[in-house]
């Protein structure tokens, strides 16, 4: 038997329900093209393998790395401290929800009122404007010292002196900031006429707005939100500098009696922990719209 007949013997084996056999052609082109993806698997873990053992190499034969392994990366203090630094990523956590929701409602918020028209809106879009460009030129540790120690000098009555409160309203007014462009370009890129069809049918500018205009903007600036809330929940490590026991301060506890920094790693791997799973579903959602985008299905 020849050599094309072999091929079409075995795609005969895989005919279809609808009664379709692949060519010879593409059986070959199939097996050439899942040989060169198990090629192209096999040198990419070999290049991460050599990668990686060069730099264990490197780092294992610096003359300082005995005393770095015992002050970064020792394994009595990383069982000591990842207890308590659990616990306080409790309050990392409690401020990445609450503060993420406070985000997103007041970036919205900022978004929609610099998009308004009219010259009797032109005041809320002077504040709307001015609120942005301050808060995203202010360096957050900037702000968060001026909150957390300038509000309680005021004694103004009424007015909390919590650190974790004054810490988590410094971050929701740098990271609304943000989050306000975000919206806003997402806004922006709707097209002028899906406003004018919504006003041809009826809706008021406040309808179209809300039905037509933020649906869509809402959708195409998913990715990038999901990216400011990962930034958000790394950041939440900062209301530290206020007091407020979370997993970076509780590293700080223990890291302060012994002079051992292996609990600042342990902070870290926490972080790094929670940021990965966040980073993989942003990608996977960002993949799944520019699919939806490619086949005409995203407006």
């Amino acid at each position: 038997m020849t050599y094309a007949k072999q091929e079409l013997a075995v795609g005969a084996e895989r005919t279809d329900d609808d009664g379709y056999v692949p060519s010879a052609r593409r059986i070959e082109r199939e097996r050439f093209r899942r040989a060169r993806a198990r090629r192209a698997a096999a040198v990419a873990a070999l290049s991460t393998l050599v990668t990686a053992g060069v730099l264990v190499l490197v780092l294992t034969r610096s003359p300082g790395w005995p005393r770095t392994r015992e002050t970064f990366f020792s394994a009595a203090y990383a069982r000591k401290a990842l207890p308590e630094v659990l616990d306080g990523l409790l309050l990392n956590l409690r401020l990445l929800v609450v503060c993420g929701a406070a985000v997103l409602v007041l970036g919205l918020l900022l978004a929609v009122a610099r998009t308004l028209r009219g010259p009797v809106f032109f005041p809320l879009r002077a504040l709307a404007t001015a609120y942005t460009d301050f808060f995203r030129g202010l360096p957050l540790i900037i702000c968060l010292l001026m909150v957390v120690f300038g509000v309680p000098a005021l004694r103004l009555q009424g007015v909390t002196t919590d650190p974790v409160l004054l810490g988590g309203s410094a971050l929701v007014l740098t990271y609304s900031a943000y989050v306000a462009e975000v919206f806003r370009a997402g806004i922006e890129s709707v097209h002028p006429s899906q406003r004018a069809a919504a006003r041809s049918l009826g809706l008021t500018s406040g309808q179209a707005l809300r039905f037509v205009v933020l649906p869509q903007a809402v959708r195409r600036v998913v990715p990038p939100l999901l990216n400011d809330l990962v930034s958000l929940q790394k950041d939440t490590g900062l209301v530290s500098i206020a007091g407020a026991v979370d997993a970076v301060y509780a590293a700080q506890i223990i890291a302060g009696k012994d002079f051992n920094f292996t609990p600042y790693v342990v902070a870290g791997l926490v972080f790094v922990a929670l940021t990965i799973p966040m980073t993989r579903f942003t990608d996977w959602i960002t993949a799944r719209m520019d699919r939806k985008r490619a086949q005409g299905g995203l407006v």
